[in-house]
């Protein structure tokens, strides 16, 4: 049975239907949504429906319901009446859970901190998307959002789901072991092709609507394309370390893109220094032509590992003696066939929901987006940036989108050229743009 919300209490566990059915608002409900729904339809402790879903594009909801509904046909009840558009669609979406149901919350990562705290209001549990941050002052919202939700006893996910693979464990298990010794440094690649660029406005989009389709493309929205792709690879590094960077420094530049008018440069470079001195180097590239690289490793004095071999999934994990990942040098690896953290993140959230299991990723998650933060504030900047100086800096690159309309300005305007404001390493330090 459904128990009302008292502000400070700790909810109890609580189901939306006397059958046990947890019921699913979809927010935001891009490729990246559909996906996030699929794998929470597809969990398997007891029965879940999608029944509202809520974005600012009739199309692209239109089109996530279709895909998610041939999927799931059974377990999608989202009539055109719990079919929500606009800025405030996220409120009516939520508005028709109940204490103790899940919202999925996927839009572009600016507006996490808004729907958490309705969600909290609410007393809803969450599954948020990475990043959950793209500045200062919006990771210190978050990070008293999760210290709330947790007092509430609300369970949240975050989709960093390398942190649910099994295989990542084993290697966890290994490294702290001291199976590669002591970690030297890591680095991490992903050399991709390009994407999150963008070129000028279509005359008949609003540069609100514009800027929230090409999300990618603004930092206000995104963090910048290099904030969202290389949230896994970070994150993966650093949980294998056991700690977050404390300082960061980096460069990066943009080329033959004389069209794209977005504020991504096309090639970052990052080092990060650990409390200890060791080091993670990121490098970050979206250029056609070049070599690709897309893995995470860890060296150390006893040997080296490969976190990721090529994407996310499979991690295919394995431990060398030596730097050169021989074959014939190969030492151990992670079991096989590995299964699906996608799925895995779904599992463990539901199951913590229904077995009332501590579950709070949310101030892990945010936190993650900080050192995220701080290196491309490094890159943007010019200069060194430590942890405390991006978690305490005053730009905020978007306030008040609480307050959003469709007929609302643009958050990030366009400059009399046609162009948006970019960053200028030595020129403007003590902002990014």
């Amino acid at each position: 049975m459904a128990t009302s919300l008292v502000a400070g209490a700790v909810v109890p566990r609580v189901f939306a239907a006397d059958n046990g059915t947890i019921q699913v608002a979809l927010v935001g409900c891009g490729g990246r949504g559909s996906g996030a729904a699929v794998n929470a339809l597809a969990t398997t402790s007891g029965p879940i429906k999608l029944v509202a879903m809520a974005d600012v594009f009739a199309q692209r909801l239109a089109a996530s319901l279709d895909g998610i509904r041939n999927e799931y046909p059974h377990q999608v009840d989202v009539p055109q009446e719990r079919q929500f558009i606009g800025f405030d669609a996220y409120r009516h979406a939520m508005d028709c859970l109940n204490p103790g149901d899940v919202v999925i919350l996927t839009s572009p990562c600016a507006f996490r901190n808004v729907h958490f705290a309705y969600a909290i209001e609410k007393g809803l549990h969450v599954f948020m998307e990475k990043p959950t941050t793209v500045d200062g002052p919006g990771t210190r919202r978050m990070l008293e959002l999760a210290e709330l939700a947790e007092k509430k006893n609300l369970k949240v996910g975050v989709g960093l789901m390398c942190r649910h693979c099994a295989a990542r464990w084993e290697l966890l298990d290994q490294i702290q072991s001291g199976r590669i010794g002591d970690i030297m440094y890591m680095k991490t690649y992903r050399l991709v092709t390009p994407a999150g660029f963008c070129g000028p406005k279509p005359p008949d989009m609003s540069e609100l609507l514009y800027q929230v389709r090409n999300y990618l493309s603004f930092m206000w929205a995104s963090g910048g394309l290099v904030h969202d792709f290389t949230s896994h690879n970070i994150d993966e590094c650093c949980w294998m370390k056991g700690s977050w960077p404390v300082r960061a420094e980096g460069m990066g530049g943009r080329y033959y893109r004389d069209s794209a008018v977005d504020q991504n440069m096309d090639h970052y470079s990052v080092e990060y220094t650990f409390a200890d001195g060791t080091n993670l180097f990121v490098s970050a590239r979206n250029m056609e032509g070049c070599h690709g690289r897309f893995a995470s490793y860890a060296h150390g004095t006893k040997g080296s590992a490969i976190i990721s071999t090529f994407m996310h999934t499979p991690a295919e994990c394995r431990i060398f003696d030596g730097h050169n990942f021989d074959n014939d040098k190969l030492v151990w690896s992670a079991s096989k066939p590995e299964p699906n953290p996608y799925q895995l993140e779904w599992d463990h959230l539901i199951d913590a929901i229904r077995n009332d299991k501590p579950f709070s990723e949310a101030k892990r998650g945010a936190e993650a987006s900080l050192v995220q933060i701080m290196g491309r504030m490094a890159v943007n900047t010019g200069r060194i940036i430590t942890w405390e100086e991006a978690l305490n800096h005053e730009q905020e690159f978007a306030p008040g989108l609480d307050q959003l309309t469709m007929d609302s300005p643009a958050p990030l305007p366009v400059g009399p050229d046609g162009l948006y404001p970019f960053p200028q390493p030595g020129v403007i330090t003590d902002r990014e743009y």
